[in-house]
């Protein structure tokens, strides 16, 4: 399966789509990422835009990819995209994150319209309703994108496929232990601060876990937005089983 993350507008959460929500529950994917500003972070192959010709010559030789294109890249892309005729095919699916500001709402209405127009359909097309207020319903929150796909159904939503903000994501990054692992991480830390010899050792193994209790938290999010987007119709989830789950079992 391939999967690229895309959106005109920065800010969206792409690169948290990409390494927290997908990669885990695609098996063999590899990471792609097509922003000169990642580049130097040592774990992903980074790729410019204008290198297009590239990425799909090296799309061809690999199962599974999750593809996070940053936003400075993304109307050369697409650009290149429609030079080379029937590239798009190259993706089982294209995800695109908005989040509830207005601008970042009119830009996932864009993106979603120029990939339309490339012949993306709807059913390929995805959308994570990314940083959602607790509390307040998506259709509320995100009214600018799904009236747009109401009028013009030429994605699929499904309310069920958002995140809400956490710090957890800024908290792990650079680090190399994935939610899933943190998440299950056995360690007896209360024991541990209790008998740890400084107040600096205490305060990191608060921390840590601080971090796990964090990453309990969202994991089953993350698996219940990934079961919503339906992608191939698999399901693959990493935490405990969603409700969702729960109930298809006992059916």
């Amino acid at each position: 399966m391939k999967v690229a993350v895309i959106n005109f507008s920065g800010n969206v959460g792409k690169t948290t789509i990409s390494r927290h929500l997908l990669l885990p529950r695609i098996p063999g994917a590899e990471l792609i990422s097509i922003e000169s500003l990642n580049s130097g972070d040592g774990q992903s192959q980074a790729l410019r835009g204008r290198q297009f010709g590239e990425l799909q010559e090296y799309l061809q030789t690999v199962e599974s990819a999750v593809v996070d294109i940053g936003a400075s890249n993304v109307e050369d892309l697409l650009n290149l995209m429609e030079l080379y005729r029937g590239s798009q095919e190259d993706f089982d699916y294209f995800v695109v994150p908005t989040v509830p500001p207005v601008k970042q709402q009119q830009d996932t209405i864009a993106t979603l319209v120029e990939l339309s127009q490339l012949g993306v359909t709807p059913s390929r097309l995805k959308v994570v309703f990314n940083m959602a207020e607790m509390g307040i319903p998506v259709h509320q929150s995100f009214y600018f994108v799904l009236a747009f796909l109401k009028e013009q159904p030429i994605a699929t939503p499904d309310p069920a496929c958002r995140l809400g903000a956490n710090e957890i994501y800024a908290r792990i990054r650079g680090g190399t232990r994935d939610l899933s692992q943190l998440a299950t991480d056995s360690t007896d830390y209360k024991t541990q601060i209790q008998q740890a010899p400084s107040s600096q050792e205490k305060m990191v193994l608060a921390q840590n876990l601080a971090t796990r209790r964090l990453a309990s938290g969202v994991v089953p999010e993350l698996d219940a937005c990934f079961a919503a987007l339906r992608l191939g119709g698999s399901v693959t989830t990493l935490g405990r089983p969603t409700q969702r789950k729960q109930n298809e079992q006992r059916a």
